[in-house]
């Protein structure tokens, strides 16, 4: 029986000095050997961005935490994700944790989130693949009541993997730990963003606009992520990169296409 560590790739969207990532990699020390590779400067809501048209950069830095090493790099998370596995890592992770984000990556948010986008593509490449998001956008947010959750979940994922071609959607809610009821397996929750767009002026006298907007969620079923984060749970959605509404593939097969 093989006594090796496991090995656990570590990235965020947030960049590489984040509090949230520090208490993530806190956590993952305690399970195997850690290896960081997450942006030099924020990247949050790149989704499933790549770099094609720029180059990248990748950079070995110091990390305060003892035993782990770290890289940036100038791309996004899904970089990231790629460059540890095919160029900084000699063999592939036997884990990929991504986060902890600042701010929820609940419903319709999971399209947009770099910290999740780095687990799905975890999950593109065989990877057992985890996304930690707490429900607090501050710089000082308290990621400690997140911590047994966070090593409860990848030890559970390092023991019996994930579903193939999925990856684990995970949100915890802004709560102290003993007010946090426990984990809900969920469904995402069918909510999106009332878009707004305010018109602003620069100095210089030059018109822009700044993307704002409200988050609305018609879905009031009691199996969402939304729910359970409402009610005091971790949220836990399985996710998957295969986007085939497979559901409307016979309804399509009715229609006629002959030229």
């Amino acid at each position: 029986m093989s006594t090796e560590r496991p090995l656990i790739l570590v990235t965020n969207d947030d960049g590489i000095f984040a509090k949230g990532i520090r208490n993530l990699i806190e956590v993952m020390v305690e399970l195997g050997d850690v290896w960081v590779v997450a942006p030099d400067s924020p990247q949050s809501g790149m989704g499933h961005a790549v770099t094609i048209n720029n180059i990248l950069r990748l950079e070995e830095v110091d990390y305060p935490v003892s035993g782990v090493r770290a890289f940036s790099t100038s791309g996004t998370p899904v970089d990231c994700v790629k460059l540890a596995i095919y160029r900084v890592l000699d063999r592939k992770p036997d884990l990929l944790v991504s986060g902890i984000n600042h701010g929820a990556n609940s419903s319709i948010n999971v399209i947009y989130s770099g910290t999740m986008s780095a687990a799905v593509e975890g999950a593109v490449e065989s990877v057992p693949s985890i996304g930690y998001s707490l429900l607090d956008h501050s710089a000082n947010a308290d990621f400690e009541p997140c911590k047994p959750f966070v090593k409860k979940i990848a030890e559970a994922v390092l023991k019996n993997g994930v579903p193939k071609g999925s990856c684990l959607n995970v949100n915890i809610p802004k709560l102290p730990l003993e007010e946090i009821k426990g984990v809900k397996i969920c469904r995402q929750a069918m909510g999106s963003w009332e878009d707004a767009f305010e018109k602003r002026q620069s100095p210089w006298g030059s018109e822009y606009y700044w993307m704002t907007g409200k988050f609305q969620n018609p879905d009031k079923g009691e199996d969402t992520d939304e729910w359970a984060l409402a009610n005091g749970y971790v949220s836990v959605v399985p996710t998957q990169f295969d986007l085939t509404n497979h559901h409307a593939i016979g309804t399509l097969n009715q229609w006629d296409f002959d030229l």
